[in-house]
């Protein structure tokens, strides 16, 4: 049974099968049990342990194609569930009610370079690192900066609102979609916009784009994005700070912003984050500490070696070690410290699991020092290693949590340290995600977060998808939507569920 009631035997998805196969020009459909099953998951933990396959896949290869399975659908009232690299940590790309999963990572096409109008056109599919090693010669780049550049789709970074490392100055994936083509849920396509601009703002009419921006495919599929891109900065610094003191590290943020500085990213690695570098690419050599903060600055190179003096200054007298260094191979170095980071992490308990949940949270500056102490105090309280870093320089932590998930304790006691943590980030003014997204997972907290905007969201949703079929259940989830939950704490509340055989 669909999400909207409708019973659909075996025979009958083979007919939708059938009827797909004669529908679409340019695109394959998947209906083979065993294809499908890999189409039930995602980075989730979620999914790590309940594993939800589709109905049918279906490997868009145009936008004619997009719109029509999308029309088809919505006569028939059958679930959609738009899906890139699968690489989110949300089950926001999973048909956990079935229906159809419609990939988008085979339309991977860039369009047209505009490079006057410091634009690009392409398709939803393309890699992050691979645009911007196609804009490189022509000196131009797309700021926003995931720490999976190598995986993540821009399509994927524009349904989540995607922020990463450059984000504290250069701002989120909405600062840098200038226009969308959607399809929406009952099959039009429409160009948010403006219709054939190629202007770099605009004051006309609602932003629609900013609208299907974030919204995770619950209101439609993008299958064009106009980006707006930008030169790339003449010089580049980076500030190494060690602290002694984990606290001590947040408020060296607030003082460097309270100099007037943007860096372009700050990032936290606290010791264990540190440890697990080390570990797993002791190339690397990190100096150990119970907290590291990177510092970059761009800009023209007078200004980049301003900024860096003013910033090692500043933090030096909360720091047990400071140094700066406009060394191109040394700051490639640093960086791909942080970049390994999320994967070595595993290294510090081998055998173990990540667990990627209450994996995002994002806070306010002035309320970091707590946060990143409180996370370690959860940590002891449940006996559960969780090593955190993040973009802090907006506040963005990832707290990486490691159990054995075979161990149903370990799962019960992660999902209680997730929920505290979101928690958490709820209590001290802050928002249970900052980049990743709401997806499944973080639905139950949307209506403490958003009180009564909640439902106008609810509202816009049954405006633009009256039958309820694109991407449900997630992000705007009602009640009965939610995952079986267990009591946390007085008032807190987490999924609870079982590993898959």
């Amino acid at each position: 049974m669909t999400s909207t009631g409708i019973e659909i035997g075996e025979l009958t998805w083979r007919a939708v099968a059938r009827d797909l196969r004669r529908l679409v020009e340019q695109s394959e459909v998947i209906d083979s049990p065993s294809e499908l099953q890999t189409y039930g998951y995602d980075a989730s933990f979620y999914t790590q342990l309940n594993p939800h396959a589709p109905d049918l896949v279906v490997i868009a290869g145009s936008e004619k194609d997009v719109a029509a399975v999308i029309g088809y659908a919505y006569e028939r009232g059958i679930p959609v569930t738009p899906r890139g690299a699968a690489s989110g940590q949300t089950a926001a790309a999973v048909a956990l009610q079935g229906g159809i999963v419609l990939s988008l990572n085979a339309m991977n096409r860039i369009l047209e370079l505009d490079v006057p109008n410091m634009q690009v056109f392409c398709e939803p599919g393309v890699i992050h690192a691979q645009l911007n090693s196609y804009l490189a010669p022509h000196n131009l780049i797309f700021p926003p900066d995931p720490g999976s550049t190598q995986m993540a789709t821009v399509g994927g970074m524009a349904s989540t609102n995607a922020h990463g490392m450059r984000a504290v100055k250069y701002g989120g994936t909405s600062a840098w979609v200038l226009g969308l083509r959607v399809v929406l849920p009952n099959g039009q396509i429409i160009e948010t916009g403006s219709v054939g601009s190629r202007a770099k703002q605009s004051s006309a009419g609602l932003e629609l784009t900013k609208l299907f921006v974030g919204a995770e495919g619950t209101l439609g599929v993008f299958t064009r994005l106009r980006l707006k891109l930008m030169p790339i900065p003449r010089a580049k610094a980076i500030v190494i700070g060690l602290f002694d003191i984990l606290e001590n590290a947040g408020l060296a943020v607030q003082a460097v912003f309270q100099q007037g500085i943007t860096p372009s990213a700050i990032e936290i690695l606290d010791e264990r984050c540190i440890r697990a570098v080390n570990i797993y690419k002791p190339g690397i050599g990190l100096p150990e500490a119970e907290a590291m903060l990177l510092f970059e600055v761009d800009g023209n190179p007078a200004g980049v070696n301003a900024d860096a003096e003013l910033i090692s200054k500043t933090i030096r007298p909360r720091a047990r070690k400071v140094d700066w260094s406009a060394d191109p191979e040394r700051i490639q170095r640093l960086w791909e410290g942080r970049a390994v980071v999320g994967a070595a992490i595993g290294a510090l308990r081998p055998g173990s699991n990540r667990a990627y949940c209450g994996e995002d949270i994002c806070v306010p500056v002035a309320r970091i020092p707590e946060t990143l102490r409180a996370i370690q105090e959860i940590s002891q309280r449940h006996d559960i290693t969780i090593a955190t870093y993040g973009h802090i320089g907006g506040g963005n932590l990832h707290p990486g949590h490691l159990i054995d998930a075979r161990n149903p304790d370990e799962v019960e006691r992660v999902l209680r340290v997730a929920d505290e943590i979101h928690e958490l980030a709820l209590r001290v003014g802050g928002t249970t995600t900052g980049e990743h997204g709401v997806g499944y997972v973080r639905a139950m907290y949307m209506a403490r977060e958003h009180g009564p905007a909640l439902e106008t969201m609810r509202a816009i949703k049954a405006a633009l998808d009256p039958k309820g079929i694109m991407n449900p259940g997630k992000v705007l989830g009602t009640s009965n939507e939610l995952p079986l939950l267990i009591q946390s704490g007085e008032e807190g509340l987490c999924p609870i569920t079982q590993p898959s055989p």
